[in-house]
């Protein structure tokens, strides 16, 4: 009896939210919670679920497989597919996060991309920064969370462990494959990789 009423409450809400203009594309696969609230010209691809406290702005794209809860989203937004949006989020205008990229309490600025493959949490992001593929934010040290900023136009390169707590300021870079404990000044760039040893002529051992 309580997975009837649960598809006749969902059936409520998808209509609800079609009637509205929302778009969707396999309705009877998105799920919706009750204090779910979303903008004008929206569009929701397959298999999404908003848990509960879910705010969506105008002109946003949700692709398949995401899971929002909590969370605010502001204007011409892109998330997904497969993204992870969690508690304490704020993704701001012209924003976005991409496949299997998680956000938990952080804000991520205007314009500012996070497209592949990348945590990001306790963070505060600010506009136009580009978020490289396998970044994550070292957000726990086992006793506390710690905060990472990251200010404006900042290019976070490719496999990148940011160690908070850190601030990485405006215009600066990090190398791909970088391990960043320290601060970084505003426009420089902050890289720690071993040099590479190349072995001429090379054969396996038999």
């Amino acid at each position: 009896m309580k997975q009837i009423n649960s598809q006749k409450i969902q059936e409520k809400f998808r209509n609800k939210f079609i009637k509205n203009g929302v778009k969707m594309l396999g309705p009877e696969t998105i799920f919706f919670s009750k204090d779910t609230r979303i903008g004008k010209n929206v569009i929701i691809e397959p298999y999404v679920v908003f848990g509960p406290k879910v705010r969506i702005g105008n002109n946003v794209k949700i692709n398949s497989f995401s899971y929002l809860e909590n969370c605010k989203i502001e204007n011409e937004v892109t998330i997904g597919p497969y993204a992870r949006i969690r508690p304490g989020t704020i993704l701001k205008k012209g924003s976005r996060v991409g496949n299997f990229v998680e956000v938990k309490k952080s804000v991520v600025g205007e314009k500012s991309k996070i497209n592949h493959l990348s945590y990001i949490g306790d963070s505060l992001l600010g506009s136009s920064v580009n978020i490289g593929a396998g970044t994550i934010t070292c957000n726990y040290d086992g006793i506390k969370k710690n905060k990472t900023k990251i200010k404006n136009n900042v290019f976070i390169g490719s496999n990148s462990s940011l160690v908070a707590p850190i601030t990485i300021n405006e215009n600066s870079y990090v190398g791909a494959g970088s391990v960043i404990t320290k601060n970084v000044k505003k426009k420089s760039l902050a890289l720690t990789r071993s040099e590479q040893i190349n072995i001429n002529h090379y054969k396996r051992k038999k």
